[in-house]
């Protein structure tokens, strides 16, 4: 996930952009994967998705950040500010991720599998996760403190936040042998499951 404005809902300009960026990295994805991450260029990536380079720069800084953006950041964030306030946070995130998966087509989860392998195979990607992974964790906490109506900052607010990626990281860490990308979804409920119950053994 990436870190985008959650104080407000996402505005028609949000999701024009969204579904520019969920375009551009879709053309580059099938480049890395026909040629290499490493053999494919920002102009090849830009002639894929019939943009030019400067529009590419527009919507991605680097190459890189191609990769490490999160296309499904705009639908969970929606999906669990929609969720029922008798829900803890952790409960309403996971109604949240399944409303979005459910609604995904398998094409688009077998790609963002394909996504965290190419991050997993990569050192220039996996070192690019540290700055993404505080980022989840302010999105996160924006969500949770919104939706307890506690500030960002606080400390157990920022530590269930943590938690979550955690939980949700330790799947991505497996996403290569997962296999298809219903059971990266699995995955990642039955990992939200355990923070849920309190991480029992």
């Amino acid at each position: 996930m990436s870190n985008i404005g959650t104080s407000q809902r996402p505005n028609l300009r949000e999701r024009k952009k969204a579904r520019a960026k969920a375009d551009i990295q879709k053309a580059a994805l099938k480049l890395f994967a026909k040629q290499g991450y490493d053999a494919t260029t920002v102009e090849q990536i830009a002639e894929a998705a019939e943009v030019s380079p400067s529009t590419f720069f527009r919507y991605f800084s680097t190459k890189k950040a191609v990769v490490i953006h999160d296309n499904l950041d705009l639908l969970i964030i929606e999906a669990f500010r929609g969720q029922p306030a008798g829900l803890n946070v952790v409960q309403a995130l996971r109604r949240a991720l399944r409303s979005v998966f459910a609604e995904i087509p398998e094409e688009e989860l077998e790609r963002e599998l394909k996504r965290g392998e190419i991050i997993l195979k990569e050192p220039e990607l996996q070192a690019a996760l540290i700055d993404e992974f505080t980022r989840n964790i302010n999105m996160f906490s924006e969500l949770i403190g919104e939706r307890l109506n506690r500030q960002a900052d606080n400390m157990a607010v920022r530590t269930l936040a943590g938690a979550i990626i955690g939980a949700m990281l330790s799947v991505i860490l497996q996403s290569n042998v997962l296999g298809s990308g219903d059971n990266y979804f699995n995955g990642f409920d039955k990992a939200l499951e355990q923070l849920e119950k309190g991480l029992p053994l």
